[in-house]
Formats: C-alpha cells, structure tokens, sequence
C-alpha cells in the first residue's frame, strides 16, 4: 500500500482529461497546428509531443527548436507559441494532450515539473517508446469514439503523468536491511565503465547508453554522479586520454591526427586541446619527452 505521507501526490492523483489532438507544422501549410497559433496561456496542463520531424516555439519570449522525440510541458501561465519555419521541408507532427484537476506536493495545482526548470525533456530509450506507443494509442482511441472513450483517453493522460513524474524521481531505498536500489545503482555505473573502456575509441553519446540500457540520460547522469562524483562523459574524455598518453609514451609511430582518431577523437585540434588541460603538457611533447 502506498505510504502517503512519502507521496508526492498532494492528492489523490484523479485528472481531468481534457483533450487529444494531433496537429502539422511546417512552411506550407496555415490552420490549426499549422504554426498560425497566437502567443497565448492556459490555466490547464498542455503535454506536446513531437512525434516527427522538426518545428520550433516560442516560449516564455525564449526560442527552443524541436525534434522528434522532444516532449514539451506548457504548465499553466506559460506564454507559448508554436512559430512557422518557412519553407520547411521536415514538418513537425505533434500530439498534443491536455490536463487539469491533478496536484503534486510543492507545486502550484496542475503544474508538472521538469529538471532544472526546463520546458522540454529530450526523451530516448523506453521512455521515448512508451510515450510514442500511448500518443498513437490515445490518436486510435479518439478516432473511434467507442463505449467508454474519455475513461480509457484519461487512462492514458495517468500513464503519461506517471511515466514523467518517475522520470525525475528515484524509487525511495527501504530503510535498514539489503537495498536493491542501491545496489542496482552500482550495477548500472558498473555496465558504464566496463562499456567505455571497450569501446573508448568508437562514437559513444550519453542518448546512445540511455537507449541501450533502456534508462533517461538525465537518470544515468544523476546516478553515475552520485556514484562516482563525476559525469560519464568526463569519465569517457579521461579514459581516451589516459589511452592516448599510453600510446604516446611507449613510442607509437602515428600521427597526432592518428593517435586522436584511435581513441575516439576525429578532431586532432580539439583532442589535443583536451590533452594539453589535463596533463598540461601538448601531445607532441609528451611524445618528445618518451623519445
């Protein structure tokens, strides 16, 4: 049963549905979800998620581009419009979902949070299938206009809340006793680490992991901090250092550009760069110096 007084839930989490809607955004087009919208507020939740191509907003007087896989959370008395890109050639297909009647602890009533304030959550892995997986389900759903449609459209709208409330919040460890979470947590840096130094010298993104471990970048990197002290892709530049000081010092006889590119870098300027902040010594020195 749940513990309320651990819930973030200031409430019973029971919302209104208010709406579905699936609009295009590009340069050729005008009408609704054409980009023509007014710079405007609600007093409700308004959820978009961008399920192709690309578009850009306006919001609270900043411009954010968008993309596929983008989620935008326009909380009540956020001012957003959606602009025109004229002449654009990858128009952007959003699904938009609205919402009321919710609270959670801390937060004005209908207001959902993002980290750090943010208005957009750049989704990967599970997280992007399973809101893209709903979008369509709730698109289908509203097409249909069977028995029962605003339960199971509302339904939905909990899923998706759910879905981005857990993104942000950790499972609470138990306290005293072995600690699953705590261990999983290590187990996850653990896969990390073993994964950078196998494949220091490829293309590696902090979205790629995310999606391959089926976990958000912003939870990996909260994590692999709270484990270690550092980001993963400061851990990744100094392992791809540490390789090419290695390479250095036994005498390899390539090129700075070839030593950059066999520990991952295809720019020897900004490899080098790096280099020199961390050892404070340039490549080519380093070599001179095992000469």
């Amino acid at each position: 049963m749940c513990d309320r007084k651990k819930s973030i839930f200031a409430e019973e989490l029971n919302p209104t549905f208010l709406f579905a809607w699936k609009g295009v955004r590009d340069g050729h087009t005008r009408g609704r979800g054409s980009g023509s919208d007014s710079y405007h507020q609600h007093d409700f939740l308004e959820i978009a998620y961008v399920q192709a191509g690309k578009g850009r907003y306006v919001i609270d007087d900043l411009s954010y581009e968008v993309a596929e896989g983008d989620l935008l959370i326009l909380n009540p008395g956020t001012r957003h419009q959606a602009v025109t890109i004229e002449g654009n050639d990858t128009p952007s297909v959003e699904f938009f979902v609205g919402a009321s009647d919710f609270h959670l602890k801390e937060y004005p009533k209908n207001y959902l949070p993002l980290p750090d304030g943010k208005v957009i959550l750049h989704t990967s892995g599970e997280l992007r299938q399973k809101l893209a997986r709903i979008c369509s389900s709730m698109e289908a759903e509203n097409a249909v206009h069977r028995q029962g449609r605003y339960y199971m459209m509302k339904a939905y709208l909990v899923q998706i809340l759910l879905l981005l409330i857990r993104e942000q919040y950790e499972p609470e460890e138990k306290t005293g006793g072995y600690s699953f979470e705590s261990a999983n947590k290590h187990y996850v840096v653990e896969q990390i680490l073993s994964y950078f130094e196998e494949h220091y010298n490829e293309k590696i993104s902090l979205d790629q992991i995310a999606e391959n471990m089926y976990l958000s970048p912003f939870y990996i990197s909260k994590i692999f901090k709270s484990e270690t002290g550092g980001t993963p892709i400061r851990h990744l530049i100094d392992i791809r250092l540490d390789k090419a000081k290695e390479l250095l010092e036994r005498g390899w006889g390539g090129s700075i550009q070839e030593v950059a590119a066999k520990v991952g870098y295809d720019d020897a300027y900004h490899f080098s760069k790096l280099f020199k902040k961390r050892y404070g010594l340039s490549p080519s020195q380093v070599r001179r110096g095992a000469g």
